[in-house]
């Protein structure tokens, strides 16, 4: 079984992912299952998607992902990835976007927070196995794109790239022709390919 958080803060287009991962397992034959938990998402909260897939033909009963088992966590917002360290299975992965969003509260602190030193702190926590961590330059690559709202596309086909999933890029790519609605179709798998070009 693979199990793959997602997580961010509301907007992000955690939950998209969600279900373009969940649907290119099934693609393949798997048995999937999903869950949210959404806490103020509106607002700037954080989202937190569980996707669980029986890649050996197994089936899924539950859909949350346990602490201590999760094969990769996809971070939309590096704190929000740090925060969700505790989930990562000792061999797991964590691929985190660089980016950070402050929250309303610290936006308005003395102390404001600052992505960088959270991108720090996690190298630092992945110092014996800097393979594990993977950090994602996406502001770079959503200003080659020119939109913002394909965050979701670069960070799950930077996770797929790393080849660490047993699910390829074609998965991807047809993954999100049935999840993502036309309009916006072509917009990302152009970010998919400006990601890995």
């Amino acid at each position: 079984m693979i199990n793959v958080m997602l997580t961010g803060v509301g907007g992000q287009g955690t939950v998209l992912a969600s279900k373009i991962l969940a649907q290119a397992a099934q693609d393949k034959g798997w048995h999937v299952r999903t869950a949210e938990t959404i806490g103020m998402a509106q607002r700037g909260g954080s989202v937190v998607s569980h996707v669980r897939m029986g890649d050996r033909g197994e089936e899924v009963f539950s859909p949350l992902i346990p602490k201590g088992s999760a094969d990769m966590i996809i971070a939309f917002e590096p704190a929000e990835g740090a925060r969700m360290l505790p989930y990562l299975a000792p061999h797991g992965m964590l691929v985190s976007a660089t980016t950070g969003i402050p929250s309303v509260s610290s936006a308005l602190g003395q102390n404001p927070y600052r992505g960088a030193q959270v991108i720090a702190a996690l190298a630092d926590a992945f110092a014996d196995a800097p393979e594990r961590l993977v950090i994602v330059p996406d502001a770079a690559i959503l200003k080659r794109v020119g939109n913002s709202r394909v965050l979701n596309t670069v960070l799950l086909a930077s996770a797929i790239a790393v080849d660490f999933l047993p699910i390829t890029l074609d998965d991807l790519y047809g993954a999100v022709e049935v999840c993502v609605k036309p309009a916006y179709i072509d917009m990302n798998l152009q970010a998919i390919d400006l990601t890995l070009g």
